[in-house]
């Protein structure tokens, strides 16, 4: 029997449209009795999303809170802020609002863009580890031209500087791309295809490649990450005034540094990607509502809190995020509820991509502060019991 009548139904000519997606709808019912009502009912035009998604059949549609203001010295965001966070776990956003009040209280978070790259690693293949270690060489040498055969495919992306590591007879070459405003996978995968076609023709002796040997560690968190930046590397820091934190969190700066290294030990033994409460809470929060690819969180909350107790009893604190990926141009960030909640941070189009990274990393900071305090003073359970869906 044929697998004709199992097939999701598609239109070649339109299949973007109201009239397809009631077809595919229908047929999901026909095919698993699922109603679809509310996944069947939005505003948005369908015409809208090619490019974006394959056999649409309608909207899962999540509610966005706001949190903030959020006070930012940046050198991108700079000054108050409303940030937008898709959520369904109650508590979330007044937790993130209940940090942002003790940052703003304690003069702001200061944020910094260190570096920023995209990568593609390919593997190159060759008859024994000599001929491998060679080639690396021959790259160096040849910089030029495998750097105008990348950058031919774009007129965004630029070739920095690739890294390499000799394993058996194989090769690999991680090649660094700054994106501009676009998160940039697609866009560096073209132009590394580019430049390995480009060294194939120009390499003196036989050349074999897999376009990615898994070191980009695309959609995977890897230490390589952590220490050699993917996407964007930023740094959120702020020092608590320990009179504020008393008033306002009814925590000590002591108590708080002593958790801290509590906390440390913890994620060094249990082999964390982030040694703070959740980084991830607030990056996917805004991912969803900003349009990122929702995936990139699995590399973008690893990350670094660092604390340091000062000699007047403040404390210092900073959240280091080394592989943030974020856009705000291209993907889902212009589709129109993402694009209002780019636009709700004035971090919508091109030019803006680092000031978005800033809000982010600080938007961790304030998280963590809240949950940290949350935990030290046992309001941490209570608080989803009366916020939450934990009132059984």
């Amino acid at each position: 029997m044929g697998n004709g009548q199992y097939r999701i139904p598609r239109d070649g000519q339109n299949d973007h449209s109201n009239e397809q997606a009631k077809v595919r709808r229908d047929f999901l019912r026909e095919q698993t009795g699922a109603e679809l009502k509310y996944t069947g009912e939005y505003t948005i035009d369908p015409n809208v999303l090619p490019g974006n998604i394959e056999n649409f059949i309608g909207i899962v549609q999540m509610p966005v809170g706001v949190a903030g203001p959020l006070h930012i010295n940046g050198e991108h965001a700079q000054g108050r802020f409303y940030v937008p966070l898709a959520t369904t776990e109650g508590t979330l956003v007044a937790s993130y609002s209940r940090g942002m009040r003790v940052i703003n209280e304690c003069g702001g978070v200061k944020t910094t863009v260190v570096e920023q790259f995209m990568q593609r690693a390919p593997a190159f293949i060759f008859d024994d580890a000599r001929e491998a270690r060679d080639f690396g060489n021959w790259l160096e040498a040849n910089m030029e031209g495998i750097r105008q055969a990348a950058e031919s495919t774009t007129s965004i992306g630029k070739l920095q500087h690739l890294e390499q590591w000799s394993v058996s007879r194989l090769r690999y070459v991680r090649f660094n791309y700054t994106t501009g405003d676009a998160a940039g996978q697609n866009m560096v995968g073209k132009a590394t295809l580019a430049a390995c076609e480009w060294i194939k023709r120009h390499y003196p002796g036989e050349c074999e490649y897999l376009l990615s040997g898994n070191m980009d560690t695309d959609k995977k968190h890897s230490h390589l990450n952590m220490l050699h930046s993917r996407g964007k590397r930023v740094v959120a820091e702020i020092t608590l005034d320990k009179d504020i934190m008393r008033k306002m969190m009814k925590v000590e700066t002591t108590v708080m540094a002593r958790s801290s290294v509590l906390a440390n030990m913890g994620a060094m033994l249990a082999g964390a990607a982030y040694n703070g409460p959740h980084s991830a809470n607030g990056i996917a929060s805004l991912f969803i509502a900003t349009g990122q690819d929702e995936a990139n969180v699995v590399e973008s909350h690893a990350g670094l809190l660092s604390h340091e107790l000062l000699p007047n009893g403040d404390l210092y604190l900073s959240v280091t995020l080394p592989s943030l990926i974020v856009a705000t141009y291209g993907g889902g960030t212009g589709l129109p509820t993402q694009r209002e909640c780019l636009e709700l941070l004035g971090c919508y189009g091109k030019g803006k991509a680092n000031k978005f990274a800033e809000i982010v990393a600080a938007t961790v900071l304030a998280g963590d502060i809240s949950l940290a305090c949350a935990v030290i003073t046992g309001h941490w359970v209570s608080s989803h019991d009366r916020l939450g869906r934990n009132r059984d």
